[in-house]
């Protein structure tokens, strides 16, 4: 059976892949987006999406569907260590103000909708099969249900942290790191909230967001060797977990649960190789991080607008695709590389160190100073920048940074050694 043939073929429908897709055909180039689900249906997700990602949804005229979806604005951010307590507003950043945490029925849809409307062929209920390879070995196509096979000048994988198109092509892993959490929530009516709430507590980590139809997102993380706990009650484990943050817990139980508990253990952390001959990865196929800290959706609206750049610049002619592709994998791991060091140390659940401490409770009583720490984590301040012994200079003066030098030293040790990575990337381009 005969398919079609494209500029661009792109695996997985949902945020990553809808998002590269309505990019490319936005620019003029013939695609095909296909995926083996029926969309728009649930999956696993953190549902925030950070300032960074919010500013690409308006540049694509795309945030005004996710307000009018009913997804709330969070504004205001509060932050529970535990000992300290930062409460403050997010800045402002390339026109936004806050973040939104969609169900992601809602926002897949948004995203998957606007690439129809660029012109983008959309086919649901397609298993790829296998990748279609020429006699050079280059990818060329995607053989799905049938026997057809759709042609392309380039296939991306846009189809997750277990991608078929990325073990297709034998794309490596580097910068590896073991799982370290489990991921457990739900949806909750009864718990209103205006803002969002961050808790860490040794061996948890917590998140309260509002999100549509007037329910509360409820996340918790607890260390992976608790799996089998969470697995054998998973209700009691969570609620447990809750009760040790703050009056969350009395708060949650004053509610309604909506919806049965969603448990994710399988949360790898890795780089992978995300380009070669006729193939490329974004999203969390090609780069996948614990969800923590919240970073994936952000992420993935971040690496479509990069790796569609980069295909439409190679594919028109501008430079040769394969450099096109390597420049934005540079890009893609010097900008994400502090971020995702920095969400591993986080995933360990550990109490923060006396350093990390006394900055917090300096930032703590300086509205300004929150905003800016709030904008770490939203990406729109430099983490290793914040992190730097000078920036603890400046918050803390020289006689509160005298005590902590040693651990400050360690500390940036750690972020320098963090950005330069662990070993050179390798994998089969």
């Amino acid at each position: 059976m005969a398919g079609g043939n494209f500029d661009v073929i792109v695996v997985g429908a949902r945020v990553a892949g809808a998002a590269t897709a309505m990019l490319l055909g936005r620019a003029g180039l013939r695609v095909l987006v296909v995926d083996q689900a029926r969309l728009p249906s649930d999956t696993l997700s953190t549902h925030q999406i950070q300032l960074t990602g919010v500013a690409r949804l308006r540049r694509w005229d795309l945030l005004d569907p996710v307000v009018a979806s009913g997804a709330p604005p969070a504004r205001r951010i509060r932050l529970d260590n535990g000992q300290v307590v930062l409460d403050g507003t997010l800045p402002r950043h390339d026109g936004v103000d806050a973040i939104y945490s969609p169900r992601r029925t809602v926002l897949d849809a948004i995203l998957l909708d606007a690439a129809r409307a660029a012109g983008v062929d959309v086919r649901l209920g397609y298993p790829a099969r296998s990748l279609a390879f020429d006699d050079a070995g280059r990818v060329a196509g995607v053989a799905g249900r049938a026997g057809g096979v759709d042609r392309a000048r380039l296939v991306v994988g846009a189809d997750g942290k277990r991608s078929t198109v990325a073990e297709a092509v034998g794309s490596r892993r580097y910068r590896q790191r073991p799982p370290a959490t489990l991921a457990c929530y739900t949806y909750w009516s009864g718990v209103p909230l205006g803002h969002g709430e961050l808790y860490q507590r040794p061996g948890r980590a917590a998140a309260a967001f509002p999100t549509n139809d007037g329910l509360t997102m409820v996340y918790v993380a607890a260390p992976l060797d608790e799996l089998a706990a969470f697995r054998a009650d998973p209700e009691a484990s969570y609620l447990a977990s809750l009760d040790r943050c703050g009056d969350l817990g009395a708060r949650v139980r004053a509610g309604r649960r909506v919806e049965r508990l969603r448990l994710a253990p399988d949360l790898p952390q890795t780089f992978r190789v995300p380009y070669g001959p006729g193939w490329a990865l974004v999203g969390d196929a090609g780069l996948v991080m614990d969800p923590v800290s919240a970073q994936g959706i952000g992420n993935a609206l971040c690496d479509a607008e990069r790796v569609a750049g980069a295909i439409v610049a190679g594919l028109g002619g501008a430079a040769p695709l394969d450099r096109e592709l390597a420049r934005a994998r540079r890009l893609r791991d010097a900008t994400v590389r502090p971020m995702y060091d920095f969400t591993a140390a986080l995933a360990r659940l550990r109490p923060a160190g006396a350093a990390d401490r006394r900055v917090l409770a300096a930032v703590s009583a300086r509205p300004a100073e929150v905003e800016r720490f709030l904008g770490v984590f939203s990406g729109v301040e430099s983490l290793r920048g914040y992190r730097s012994p000078g920036n603890a200079l400046r918050l803390l003066g020289p006689r509160g940074l005298a005590g902590l030098a040693g651990d400050l030293l360690l500390s940036a040790v750690a972020v320098r050694a963090g950005t330069r990575g662990k070993g050179r990337p390798g994998g089969r381009r």
